[in-house]
């Protein structure tokens, strides 16, 4: 299932970010524009001659204008990629959907963690070579997952997220008796499947990923120009498995800890405004978890969604008091696939990464297909839905 979460859309001409060409009077849940209050009734005198008429009343308001959104599916489109270890098998599928639909242009991509390697997959094989090469790449690396299921890939798939490697190997790795690993395996995999050179090039996308500064715990973002393997790796590294990632003098953790992924700086630096989500995170679970490692992968996904929740909370914010709004779309995994906050996102079994692919076709199938009506597309979320509930 897809949600439409801010469902007006302001036509503007082509000068500015998306941020500066999508002011909207309605409020990020609301489903319409509030209308102008309507002027107090006007009395209307009686003619002289006819003192008996009774007195008439007459009101004016102004129409309130609903915008329709441009054309659906949206010609041009930017991407916020999750990252949640081997959950993002989701995002593969979406992706490779995507791919198959030749008038939509990706404009910008931001990710962290798993999140940033999709990104980094789908904008190296569309300078490189087009859609085509963009879906062999993200083919070839997932497929490899899947038939390279050893311990060893079981550490590259833990650097997918923030935190889940502590659910897969429990309180003696926290405790620090264990070394963390090195990254080269994962370092080696990154530069078998990505041309970094690629990403310089002025027909890929723009790419904003995200690490976490040790320092002072800010989120830092690399453009194109400034993206390297050391770069992949610092945003795919978790503090409990890996060491830290060092970039010029500075240390690095995993992205997904200051923004997974980051949403209001890519809105800022979209030159769209239309923006999908892909969250492969679960949100929601409906059991109360007793066991440790229940608990600690609940607090992993509390944790993934926090930052994405408050961005898109300042979203919220800043367009009720009249700041630039834009159309933003989330594809959520967990609304296809049953039981998933239930699952490890360290699981790499074959029948589950390849069930996450499908469920992700068939998500971004759905969306792309709900403007077909003529109304689907343009409806907001209501203003009693939790954004992310």
């Amino acid at each position: 299932m897809s949600e439409k979460i801010v469902g007006t859309h302001v036509e503007g001409g082509s000068q500015g970010t998306a941020a500066s060409r999508l002011l909207s009077t309605t409020n990020i849940w609301s489903d319409a524009p509030s209308p102008l209050p309507a002027p107090e009734p006007v009395p209307v005198a009686p003619p002289a001659h006819v003192a008996s008429a009774p007195i008439e009343v007459v009101t004016t308001a102004r129409p309130v204008v609903q915008s329709r959104p441009k054309q659906w599916p949206p010609r041009k489109l930017s991407l916020a990629l999750q990252g949640g270890g081997t959950f993002a098998a989701f995002t593969w599928g979406v992706l490779e959907r995507l791919l198959e639909e030749p008038d939509i242009r990706i404009d910008t991509i931001s990710g962290a963690s798993a999140g940033a390697i999709n990104a980094l997959l789908l904008a190296s094989g569309l300078a490189e070579g087009g859609r085509e090469a963009a879906r062999a790449r993200l083919n070839r690396f997932w497929l490899r997952l899947m038939h390279e299921a050893s311990f060893r890939s079981l550490m590259l798939l833990g650097g997918f997220s923030p935190a889940g490697s502590s659910v897969a190997f429990g309180p003696t790795l926290r405790s620090g008796q264990f070394d963390p690993f090195d990254l080269d395996p994962l370092r080696q995999a990154l530069s078998r499947d990505i041309n970094f050179a690629a990403l310089h090039d002025a027909v890929c996308p723009k790419l904003l990923i995200a690490a976490t500064r040790i320092r002072d715990g800010q989120q830092q973002i690399f453009r194109n120009d400034a993206i390297t393997a050391d770069v992949a790796l610092a945003s795919t590294c978790p503090p409990l498995v890996h060491c830290a990632v060092e970039i010029e003098g500075e240390a690095y953790w995993d992205g997904g800890f200051g923004g997974n992924p980051p949403l209001i700086k890519l809105a800022e630096e979209s030159t769209t405004s239309d923006v999908l989500l892909v969250q492969v995170t679960p949100a929601r679970d409906s059991y109360v978890p007793i066991t440790l490692a229940a608990i600690d992968r609940r607090l992993d996904q509390i944790a993934a969604n926090a930052t994405l929740n408050a961005e898109i909370a300042a979203i919220e914010w800043a367009t009720a008091h009249g700041a630039p709004s834009l159309r933003l779309s989330r594809i959520a995994a967990e609304d296809s696939v049953d039981g998933l906050a239930q699952r490890s996102s360290t699981d790499l079994g074959r029948g589950f990464l390849r069930s996450l692919h499908r469920n992700g076709r068939e998500a971004a199938g759905r969306w792309l297909g709900q403007g077909a009506a003529g109304t689907e597309a343009e409806r907001p979320m209501l203003a009693s839905e939790p954004a992310l509930a």
